[in-house]
């Protein structure tokens, strides 16, 4: 029973390809199995387009024998096209796991027709939309061998409308000439492209296709005969130069012709590579005395030649391209260069779908990323170091046999995905780093979206939002209503050990919004304390914008700021408050009486409390400004103050140049003085300002510095701002000597980017 099964499929299709449907007449083990099965579970199954599902798989096979798959391939090719009929315990049961896991794999990559078939859907021409598409394919196809099922089932597909003579829906060619040829492409599998492309193109634009076809002085078995023919006529013309190369060619398809045509303006008699010839020789001088044989034997066209060999392409590409009128005065491409060339061309970044499809996609090719194009090279690799040695798809190498260069060694075919790809409930592709959870999804979206997440369906079913995503999942964000007063992040978002966020895109949202509301909030202290100081001061009719220029400050928001950071100090707030006073009726008395003591004594002065000489007074209170810390030795100089004796400031202080504008009478000169003994060096504070990118362990890397150099430290103010900390310190310092030591190991601490003294 099972050969008069066998031999029923083998009788010939409908389809006019001749290999379509054709099985060999002995089949390995399990493929038997399968087509029984599916010939009891599916015998009246018809597919979407209208294909039975028998006819369906007997095609699918005849193509993965033109591959050389292996035998699982094979077998799942049959299983898939029996649908949700043949369930997947169903085959778990009954076949090896690897055939189970390239079904699974067949039908989720299976869902991305739905999605290109919604009717909510973008347009695939968008190329936004289709690179996604195509990488989103890719990524969900853990095993290489489901991508050749996906191209394999819609190749039989579309030759069964065109032996049916029923166009398919219109969605299906977008498809096919958006997504799935374009990755035949980038896979190598030309053959495959081509026939997908012509096809598709055929059904999607009839008439065109037709004007074409009637167009072609010859045609297309004509054109294969005659590249036949020149390739044999260029072998012996370069054995007999002494040359030892390869020759390849093939006609251009017709699709190919028509987008040449379309996107260069041309007519079909201006297409000069309707039918090219490749030369690879092996090296570079080589390529010129091919080129020199050539020239010689055919008529050039010397407007069609171009050299990339002396000058390359932007992106590295190199070859010799000339055109010569053949024998029966048409056109024929001829393309030389070195097998180093053709590898670059073919696997580096001159690769045959970047140059050709970044015109069309503007680009969108190159967001793909370096991870995904190394993915898609040694794919292609791999598909062609098989074939090359008649391997099957998907086994190892014989033993002993050679490993060649840049394909994968005996592992699975799987790779780690770098990227995920997921869907929104309206069928747009969302491309996310992997490991990322329903809040990057958000935060990808939107950022109002994401900061108004509250919850998520993934497939249908509510997840916690630090789910981690796979690939082909949609995801549905819950928000918060809006005036519900719970908008906004959470700041658990932030820590890493919860999972929340996993992409940069989203944690910077997040801080952004954080830092946000820190703004808001010391605006709104910053405003209350001027409006305090201003009524105190009876000063409430000043406006904040003379405020802030008195202050030095931009405008009144960012004078709030700085008072709330206490940037600006209360002294220096309630004198600018106050103004410029005007001139004294008549001196003060106490103050005149000690500039005219200043002036009149020569007694040997003697430190203050602050190791501070005030020269000419003896015993005289003195205290650091607060407003400008100085250390020893800065310059400084002394204002007498109402009740707190002489105030010692850094010279070029502003605050002291506003005083002695005020009150000249009042100024003193001061300077440093010496400890009687080594234990009576006190320290002097010091503002120190250290900003750096923010990390786990940064402010204890930086108290290090500070406890190493036996430094105390008084006071500490952090804040991050955008993944940058900026920390401010108050330090004892005993002189400028410690300072610049402990500024100078502050900025050797990993991150740190800037660490200076910070003056009024």
């Amino acid at each position: 029973m099972a050969e008069e099964s066998i031999r029923t499929v083998n009788q010939p299709a409908p389809d006019p390809a001749p290999a379509a449907g054709a099985l060999p007449a002995r089949e390995p083990p399990g493929l038997d199995e399968a087509m029984a099965l599916l010939r009891r579970l599916c015998a009246e199954q018809r597919n979407r387009s209208g294909e039975p599902a028998i006819d369906h798989a007997q095609g699918m096979v005849a193509i993965l024998r033109e591959l050389q798959a292996d035998e699982p391939t094979v077998i799942a090719a049959v299983l898939a096209a029996g649908g949700a009929a043949i369930s997947p315990e169903l085959v778990k049961a009954r076949f090896e796991a690897d055939v189970a896991t390239l079904v699974e794999g067949m039908r989720q990559v299976l869902r991305l027709r739905e999605i290109t078939r919604a009717p909510q859907a973008a347009p695939l021409a968008d190329p936004d939309r289709a690179e996604p598409l195509r990488r989103m394919l890719l990524a969900m196809a853990v095993d290489i061998r489901v991508v050749i099922l996906r191209l394999a089932s819609r190749l039989q597909t579309l030759r069964w409308h065109a032996a049916s003579r029923q166009p398919p829906a219109e969605a299906v060619c977008e498809e096919t000439l958006e997504v799935l040829a374009p990755l035949a492409n980038r896979l190598g599998l030309w053959q495959l492209k081509w026939e997908l492309e012509d096809l598709a193109f055929r059904f999607q634009s009839p008439e065109i296709y037709r004007d074409l076809a009637r167009q072609l002085e010859a045609k297309r078995h004509e054109r294969e005969d005659f590249v036949a023919g020149a390739m044999a006529l260029l072998r012996e013309l370069l054995a007999a130069g002494g040359l030892g190369a390869e020759v390849s060619g093939r006609p251009k398809h017709l699709h190919s012709i028509w987008s040449k045509m379309r996107g260069k303006q041309l007519a079909l008699e201006q297409v000069h590579d309707l039918r090219g010839v490749r030369v690879i020789v092996a090296d570079v001088r080589d390529c010129y005395a091919a080129l020199a044989l050539i020239h010689a034997r055919f008529t050039p066209v010397h407007s069609e030649f171009d050299d990339y060999i002396a000058r390359p392409k932007p992106n590295g590409y190199q070859s010799l391209h000339t055109v010569v009128l053949a024998d029966d005065g048409r056109s024929l491409e001829v393309q030389i260069r070195t097998r180093e060339m053709h590898r670059f061309a073919e696997y580096g970044v001159a690769s045959h779908w970047r140059y050709k499809e970044r015109a069309a996609g503007q680009g969108a090719a190159g967001r793909a990323g370096a991870a995904q194009d190394e993915r898609i090279a040694w794919m292609r690799q791999l598909l062609a170091w098989q074939r090359e040695l008649g391997e099957r798809l998907g086994s190892p190498p014989a033993a002993g046999g050679p490993t060649p260069a840049g394909a994968p060694g005996p592992g699975p075919l799987r790779a780690a995905p770098e990227r995920i790809y997921v869907l929104t409930p309206q069928a747009r592709v969302i491309e996310l780093p992997a490991g990322s959870t329903p809040v990057d999804f958000a935060y990808q979206l939107h950022s109002t979206l994401g900061h108004r997440c509250r919850g998520a369906r993934v497939d249908g079913q509510l997840v916690p939002l630090n789910t981690p995503l796979a690939n082909g999942q949609t995801v549905e964000i819950l928000t918060a209503r809006p005036g519900a007063g719970s908008e906004g992040p959470s700041r658990d978002w932030l820590n890493p050990q919860l999972g929340y966020v996993h992409s940069s895109r989203a944690r910077h949202k997040v801080r952004q919004w954080f830092h946000a509301l820190d703004l808001e909030r010391d605006v709104a202290t910053g405003r209350e304390k001027v409006e305090r100081v201003l009524a105190r001061e009876g000063r409430t009719a000043l406006a904040f914008d003379e405020l802030a220029t008195r202050l030095g400050q931009s405008d009144p928001q960012t004078l709030f700021v700085a008072v709330a950071r206490e940037e600006i100090g209360p002294r220096m707030l309630e004198e600018a408050v106050r103004g410029p006073a005007p001139p004294p009726v008549e001196a003060d008395p106490a103050a005149a009486a000690l500039a005219a003591a200043a002036q009149r004594a020569r007694a040997r002065p003697r430190a203050g409390g602050d190791g501070v000489l005030v020269m000419g007074v003896d015993l005289l209170l003195t205290q650091v400004a607060r407003c400008c810390r100085p250390v020893p030795p800065d310059p400084i100089c002394g204002f007498v103050t109402r009740g707190r004796g002489v105030s010692v400031h850094r010279a070029g202080c502003a605050s002291f140049a506003q005083m002695a504008r005020r009150a000249p009478e009042r100024v003193l000169a001061v300077d440093w003085g010496e400890p009687a003994r080594v234990d009576e060096r006190r320290g002097y504070e010091v503002d120190l300002r250290v900003v750096a990118a923010d990390r786990q362990g940064l402010l204890r890397d930086v108290s290090e510095v500070f406890a190493r150099d036996r430094l105390n430290v008084t006071a500490v103010r952090t804040r991050s701002r955008a993944d940058t900390a900026h920390m401010e310190f108050t330090v004892e310092v005993p002189d400028a000597a410690a300072l610049n030591r402990a500024l100078a190991a502050l900025r050797a601490v990993a991150g740190v980017s800037q660490a200076s003294r910070r003056l009024a």
